[in-house]
């Protein structure tokens, strides 16, 4: 789908800087950015320029990675302290979405013992270029299991982008209606829009439409219209952070969840383990709240009067009691969805 065999973010080895797709032009504008800094590399994972859970621990990995060429100290402590800070500072650029401090501790645990930079930095690549390999590969698994699941002719609504732009490559949701299609079966798919920021239509529908993969866009208030038109036979999701007791995704999922259960249609969420927190329940879980400015303009076109407020969750919780199955790559899990029984 883009360069470097349709990776979305990966490391750039003639330069040792990390390129990503710049998802904020899409769809009118495909474009590779070069990330020669943490600090750039802050600024697009707020923007939104990458987004998607195992996306963002990609980068989280590689931003580790990326720090340790920033800077060269001849002191270790000091070297490593300065790889820790920024590591903590992308951390806290999106509190919800679990996959990027995980991917981010992973890599700073690799190279905690590194008696230099240069091993540092040895480290430090190999461990985030094997968390992107590793996560082609359980997209794929992923998509294996989760593609028995539907039926050989049916409908899927999906929200938000669980596509291979918010993966390495392939995806997670997206990623089981490619192994469906690969499958053989005929496979139709809704995109809600996922307002405020379009990623339904922007890049969940460009993706589909690339792959030839039938696909149509709705507002997401049409959702429930559908179900009960009985146009609608599954719902997959991805996810950016699993508790024992909820799914976190894109704020919508939790009212797409609702409807499907009163129709009685399967709510389907495809994730990796790496999305999966066995620590913490619902209640702990921070909720990231975005800028009024998302709901107030739509580019230049001002859609609120300046006077009034907004509300801007970025992801709400579903509770385990409206989900149907969870589709990871070490498998199917069903209810009842027991703490402490869910992967890693």
């Amino acid at each position: 789908m883009n360069d470097k065999d349709g990776k979305t973010v990966y490391w750039d080895f003639e330069n040792n800087c990390i390129m990503f797709v710049e998802q904020t032009l899409l769809p009118a504008d495909y474009r590779l950015i070069p990330c020669e800094n943490v600090e750039r590399l802050a600024k697009a994972i707020k923007n939104l320029e990458i987004r998607g859970a195992p996306a963002l621990g990609i980068a989280g990995g590689f931003g580790v990675a990326l720090s340790t060429y920033c800077h060269d100290d001849e002191n270790m402590d000091g070297y490593l302290k300065l790889v820790t800070d920024d590591a903590y500072y992308l951390m806290a650029t999106r509190p919800t979405a679990v996959n990027l401090s995980w991917g981010i501790k992973r890599v700073l645990n690799a190279v905690s013992d590194a008696q230099t930079p240069e091993e540092a930095r040895v480290k430090a690549l190999s461990e985030a270029v094997g968390i992107a390999e590793e996560d082609e590969k359980m997209c794929r698994a992923i998509g294996e299991f989760g593609a028995k699941y539907l039926p050989d002719k049916c409908t899927v609504l999906t929200h938000c982008n669980a596509g291979a732009l918010a993966c390495y490559t392939w995806g997670t949701a997206l990623g089981v209606i490619r192994s469906a299609v690969a499958a053989g079966k005929d496979i139709s798919v809704v995109s809600c829009e996922t307002r405020p920021l379009f990623q339904g239509s922007r890049l969940t529908a460009w993706e589909l439409s690339r792959d030839k993969i039938p696909v149509k866009t709705i507002t997401d208030s049409t959702a429930a219209y559908l179900m009960q038109r009985g146009e609608i036979d599954a719902v997959i999701v991805g996810a950016d952070r699993i508790t024992h007791d909820a799914v976190f995704n894109k704020i919508g999922t939790y009212m797409h969840a609702v409807c499907a259960k009163y129709h009685e249609i399967p709510f389907y969420v495809a994730a990796p383990s790496s999305t999966f927190d066995n620590v913490h329940s619902a209640s702990d879980i921070v909720i990231e709240k975005r800028d009024r400015d998302e709901l107030a303009f739509c580019g230049k076109k001002q859609l609120m009067p300046d006077s009034v407020d907004a509300v801007n969750y970025a992801f709400d919780p579903t509770p385990m009691s409206l989900v149907t199955a969870l589709f990871t790559e070490k498998g199917v899990l069903t209810p009842p969805f027991l703490k402490g029984e869910l992967v890693p």
